[in-house]
């Protein structure tokens, strides 16, 4: 896992695992002070999203977390501070499952403004040419059908080394050009007690009721649950 070199600039705090001029800070800093939307695709959850160019480092896709529930219509992107910053919390976790081996987004820099009160944004490496499993299988069942397998094989490295992704649903699989397949919003992300029988009944649960609720093919949920108990025996 690369070395995060922390800073301050311009009252934004900064983490990456790469070097950042004073231009590439003041260009991330001006998108954050945009407004981001939230994705409009089936099951894309709540987390609004900017896809853009950084100087030096390409495309890459800046995550502003902002808040679900009752609550959003009082406070939508403030945070109060205990533990991690989000941003930073899932900043780590991305870099951890990506040296597991497991299809991820490439963290390129975690941000935050504030102290006790906070808003944070997240910066990853854009995947190219990509939609979402859940897109997928609206308009190509078939293809989904074939790639549940690979999604499975993801999942199952997630439950083998004690992570839970408390939303890891259909909505949050990417699928690029390639037929390859990244799992993607790790936000609260963490490493768990469970018992990996009881972990991965956490993860076919989930998944299990997105399709339901968003009438996805049910092939996503049957070969899923297939796949995943077909697979070699999780210990206790």
């Amino acid at each position: 896992m690369k070395k995060v070199s922390t800073s301050v600039f311009d009252s934004y705090h900064f983490g990456s695992s790469i070097a950042l001029s004073d231009q590439q800070l003041r260009q991330l800093i001006t998108i954050f002070n945009r407004p981001a939307k939230p994705s409009g695709s089936t099951l894309g959850g709540r987390s609004a999203v900017t896809v853009t160019q950084i100087t030096g480092i390409g495309p890459v896709v800046v995550k502003y977390y902002t808040r679900g529930g009752f609550i959003r219509h009082l406070v939508k992107s403030k945070y109060i501070r205990w533990g991690n910053i989000r941003s930073q919390a899932e900043f780590g976790l991305l870099q951890k499952v990506r040296n597991l081996g497991i299809n991820a987004p490439k963290p390129v820099v975690y941000a935050y403004q504030g102290g006790l009160i906070y808003k944070a944004w997240l910066v990853t490496e854009e995947i190219k040419q990509h939609q979402t499993l859940a897109q997928l299988s609206l308009t190509d069942p078939d293809q989904a059908y074939l790639l549940m397998r690979k999604v499975a094989t993801q999942i199952s490295m997630l439950i083998h080394n004690k992570i839970i992704h408390v939303d890891l649903h259909p909505g949050n699989v990417l699928v690029d050009n390639t037929k390859d397949v990244f799992l993607i919003d790790f936000d609260k992300a963490h490493i768990c007690r469970l018992k990996k029988n009881k972990l991965r009944d956490k993860y076919l649960n989930r998944w299990k009721r997105a399709v339901i609720k968003h009438r996805l093919p049910d092939t996503l949920w049957k070969e899923m649950q297939k796949d995943l108990r077909e697979s070699e025996a999780f210990d206790p």
